[in-house]
Parts: structure tokens; sequence; C-alpha cells
């Protein structure tokens, strides 16, 4: 996959996530070009192959989880109010609960 201007960048920021989830939301499997305008939703310069495949590493990655292959870090031992980063998402703590992720 090529990346620079005007091509998209194998790179997401967290509101470029965001945006690619609401996008899922509204653009099902049924939807005719899903992927085009998943891409168009999320800006940047996405393509509808980045955007496909970022849905397929979702997939993958959900499909790890559900098996029990990939440990869950100790959200309660986290040292306590914050943001930090899990996967490619930040996450906001408070208190001894995990508040958000996006």
């Amino acid at each position: 996959m090529m990346s620079g201007p005007g091509r998209g960048s194998s790179s997401w920021t967290a509101k470029q996530n965001k945006e690619f989830e609401r996008a899922l939301a509204v653009y099902d499997k049924d939807t005719p070009d899903r992927w085009y305008n998943v891409a168009k939703a999320v800006g940047a310069g996405k393509t509808a192959e980045e955007v496909k495949k970022h849905y397929e590493l979702l997939l993958e990655d959900i499909k790890r989880i559900e098996s029990g292959r990939v440990s869950f870090p100790n959200y309660w031992n986290h040292p306590g109010p914050g943001l930090f980063l899990f996967s490619k998402y930040a996450c906001a703590c408070k208190s001894d609960q995990l508040v958000h992720c996006g």
C-alpha cells in the first residue's frame, strides 16, 4: 500500500478512529460503495482500501480477544485517574473504572 500526499496514511489518529466507528454504524455491509463512503467520512486522505484493511485488522483483533489469545491488562492496578493508551485507542480512566475509549 502506498502512502503519501493524496494516497492516505497508514497511521490513524483517535479522531479518525472515532469517525471510522461512526461511519461503520452508518454504512453497513449492504451499503453500495461502503468502503468509499467510510473513507470519505474518515477524511484525511484515507482510501477505500485503507479503511477496508483497518476494518479487517479490527476483526482480527476481536477474534483474538474472543478466543482468549489476548491477555487483558489489569485496569484496576492502573496508577489512577488520567489518560492512557490501550491498543490504538486513547482511554480515560476515572478512579477505578474505564470511562471512555475512542
